[in-house]
């Protein structure tokens, strides 16, 4: 007798899209646009250095608190927004936010990502420019960017698991390697010749 062989993954992949399906509607409309927001301005007030020291924290509201997104459509959801111009983190919080709410969920979490730092920018930037040369300013920044890269190295792992189903992918993954470290070529060309080359001999 025929057998299939036993796709271990797969109930778990679904069980998983289950619970973020049931997340998404599990509140009405007003709190989940609050959550969006809050969500949003947690990880953008606290991602010090910007752009990628924030995709972590991102990643651990979305993914992990309020599990609006699975692992997997996280990444798919970075990959996405690496492939567009413009900050990532404002293109994650209208992915994030559509994704929950339509167009108000996307404008909710994108007053989040903006407002709180902007806001504290323009609060702050006379104290930052008239202390930044002050041993404390510089001690609490050298001390903070160790914890960022733990966070990024964190995410990496995370997102590592589910990049590489297949074992082109990890050839993917060297030349992309070899691309960016010898080559020196620009990252777009690679995201986009990547995504090409899915669709062309990976599309199934």
């Amino acid at each position: 007798m025929d057998s299939k062989p036993m796709d271990i993954g797969a109930p778990t992949k679904e069980k998983a899209q289950a619970a973020v399906a049931a997340a998404a509607v599990a509140v009405p409309l007003y709190i989940a646009l609050w959550q969006l927001f809050v969500a949003f301005a947690k990880a953008n007030i606290f991602g010090f250095g910007g752009g990628p020291s924030v995709i972590p924290l991102i990643r651990h509201e979305v993914v992990d608190n309020y599990k609006w997104l699975t692992i997997e459509e996280f990444t798919d959801s970075l990959a996405m927004g690496n492939a567009l111009p413009g900050p990532i983190a404002t293109k994650m919080s209208a992915y994030v936010g559509y994704k929950i709410a339509g167009i108000a969920g996307a404008t909710s979490a994108i007053i989040g990502t903006v407002l709180p730092t902007a806001l504290a920018m323009v609060g702050l930037a006379s104290l930052y420019f008239k202390y930044k040369d002050a041993p404390q300013m510089v001690g609490a920044l050298k001390a903070v960017r160790p914890v960022v890269v733990a966070l990024l190295i964190q995410t990496v792992w995370d997102m590592g698991f589910n990049s590489f189903p297949i074992p082109v992918t990890w050839i993917i993954l060297a030349i992309t390697l070899l691309a960016i470290f010898w080559l020196d070529i620009h990252p777009i060309i690679l995201i986009v010749s990547s995504m090409l080359f899915g669709i062309i001999f990976l599309a199934h």
